[in-house]
């Protein structure tokens, strides 16, 4: 059993930057890879970026690339999401997910365990 919980969330303006936390609640966090997704209010759940085990590989959507940054701290069981030059189409709850699978990354399934979500509102 996984149980994760991000923080980090609040209100920014257009242009700002946040931090998103996600601590997990394993003593194995270095075997699951880690995901963040987003969802907007009236949206489906979507892709934004996932990290591997060892944090070496990342991969991002194409609407967060080259402004988002994952990471990870395998000793301190946390997963990190650096949102720089953020824009009101970022207003979103952001969710954070652990999965053992390697295969379909960008997709929700690939993940078995996810936390409650933060809430990030940019305003313009």
């Amino acid at each position: 059993q996984v149980q994760l919980v991000e923080s980090g969330g609040g209100l920014v303006q257009a242009g700002g930057s946040l931090r998103l936390s996600c601590a997990a609640s394993v003593s194995t966090f270095s075997s699951y890879r880690m995901g963040w997704f987003r969802q907007a209010s009236g949206k489906e759940r979507e892709f934004v970026a996932t990290i591997s085990r060892s944090g070496i590989s990342t991969y991002y959507s194409d609407s967060v690339k080259g402004r988002f940054t994952v990471a990870r701290d395998n000793a301190k069981n946390t997963v990190y999401l650096q949102m720089n030059s953020l824009n009101p189409e970022c207003t979103a709850v952001y969710y954070c997910a652990a999965g053992s699978s390697d295969g379909f990354v960008d997709r929700a399934s690939a993940y078995g365990y996810w936390g409650q979500g933060t809430q990030v509102t940019v305003s313009s």
